[in-house]
């Protein structure tokens, strides 16, 4: 018996700016993002849109494409760092959302818990949830993946935003990838990238130095969550890489491959902040584990850092990322960064980019490379099945990423500022929210949504 992925659905923000036209409103020279780091579009939320309605979407498509019976599914399990909510989770709005849709009470008996850590919770719920499988090869669960990527206006990290979501149907014998039972994790508590309460006193608001009843808050300071994080970018491409890279290892002598690993992979699929992100992070390892190893690692660190930087612009270097790199940007660069979605999101690019080609990979090896701040990396692999052709080519991705309505920079900042309260597009078969609860004391901020056809 195998466990694996056995169908996806997705849900991507259906309006974007076009990176030049950012760069050219940051003074950015536009060939520094697009060839540099491979973007080309970064997609954003509408006014109706939040990670529950990416979820739902994106949860709605994968039961409805696939028929499944609600009964069937034992667990929704979801990974973001895009929480509307300290403790209620986006699960049970999701759960909530599936049964106006699919019946009262239909997800009744169905378990579902938020995971969170960065970019990796997603995979946390993927790997909790083919653990269960195996113990339970009867049941169903689903893994969905929902985020938006926000950052500060003229930040660093404003190109690299991105929105949507990720459903993934896990089962026994699945029809697209079974995924094997090795995984190897590297850990290390740091602040690369976080997204922290953060404090302002009230009389800095008020003006008034006695600490008087503000708008409920009876504290002398104010806690106020923001979307956008504190983050170190170099210092978390250097996380980023000292994780994957010591996971990669661990993942080597787990499995006892000898020779080169990345070598057993047809293609590998990271994490991608920015498009071009894994291919930068990926020399090092590519140096070191080739057949015949081009670094020692005993190298001076000056000379260590210029040899990979050699290595990188060499043509069996580019020849490598064209191959095992490259079908998994693609969607990257038309998406922007999904956070919790990002390593599966270019799963798909992946393999639609594979059928496109028309290649016949059934058995061949994926390699799985990802990484969430904070840190941990976990690398794991698996084999296509004979039914990842199909499901490719029903995904219609690259088809549906042709349809994003493109918007001015006006109309970006003011969505991104929360200036504008209506939709660029009028939603279709979708979920939106419908309005947040201010009236009703003990309902204080509880979401609603609804499906609109």
């Amino acid at each position: 018996m195998t466990t694996g992925i056995d169908a996806l659905a997705y849900d991507i923000a259906k309006i974007h700016l076009p990176i030049r036209t950012l760069a050219e409103a940051r003074n950015i020279e536009p060939d520094k993002l697009e060839k540099g780091l491979g973007l080309i579009k970064m997609t954003l939320p509408d006014a109706h849109q939040d990670t529950v309605v990416f979820g739902a979407n994106a949860l709605t498509r994968l039961i409805t494409d696939n028929a499944i019976d609600p009964a069937d599914i034992a667990r929704i399990y979801v990974g973001t760092e895009s929480g509307i909510d300290s403790s209620k989770p986006i699960g049970s709005f999701l759960v909530s959302l599936m049964e106006q849709k699919f019946g009262h009470n239909s997800f009744a008996e169905c378990d579902t818990v938020d995971f969170t850590f960065a970019c990796i919770g997603a995979v946390d719920a993927l790997h909790n949830c083919l653990d269960y499988i195996r113990l339970n090869p009867g049941k169903k669960a689903i893994v969905v993946a929902t985020d938006i990527a926000k950052y500060d206006l003229e930040s660093t990290g404003e190109y690299t935003q991105g929105a949507g979501a990720v459903a993934m149907l896990i089962t026994a014998n699945p029809r697209i990838i079974a995924i094997e039972n090795n995984w190897a994790v590297s850990t290390k508590g740091v602040f690369d990238f976080f997204k922290p309460y953060r404090t302002i006193a009230k009389k800095d608001i008020t003006n008034i130095d006695a600490n008087e009843p503000w708008f409920g808050n009876l504290e002398s300071v104010i806690e106020i969550h923001k979307d956008q994080p504190v983050f170190d970018g170099q210092y978390s491409n250097t996380c980023y890489t000292d994780r994957t890279r010591e996971a990669y290892y661990s993942f080597k002598k787990l499995t006892g491959t000898t020779g080169s690993l990345y070598n057993t992979w047809e293609g590998i699929m990271m994490h991608l902040p920015y498009a071009f992100q894994g291919r930068r992070m990926f020399a090092e390892i590519f140096a070191l584990d080739a057949d015949t190893p081009l670094l020692t690692g005993d190298e001076e660190a000056t000379d260590y850092q210029t040899r990979i930087r050699e290595i990188s612009k060499s043509d069996d270097y580019k020849a490598f990322v064209a191959q095992k790199l490259q079908p998994a940007e693609a969607a990257s660069s038309l998406i922007g960064n999904l956070y919790t979605g990002s390593v599966f999101m270019g799963f798909i690019s992946a393999i639609a980019k594979y059928a496109a080609e028309a290649k016949d990979l059934t058995g061949k090896k994926i390699g799985f490379l990802a990484y969430g701040s904070g840190s941990k990396s976990k690398v794991f692999e698996g084999t296509l099945q004979p039914g990842w052709y199909d499901a490719a080519t029903n995904a219609r991705l690259f088809q549906t990423l042709e349809q994003s309505h493109s918007i001015d920079f006006d109309t970006y900042q003011k969505l991104h500022k929360k200036e504008q309260h209506y939709s660029v597009l009028v939603p279709v078969n979708e979920w939106v929210l419908d309005r947040i609860e201010h009236e009703i004391p003990n309902l204080t901020g509880a979401r609603y949504y609804k499906w609109v056809e």
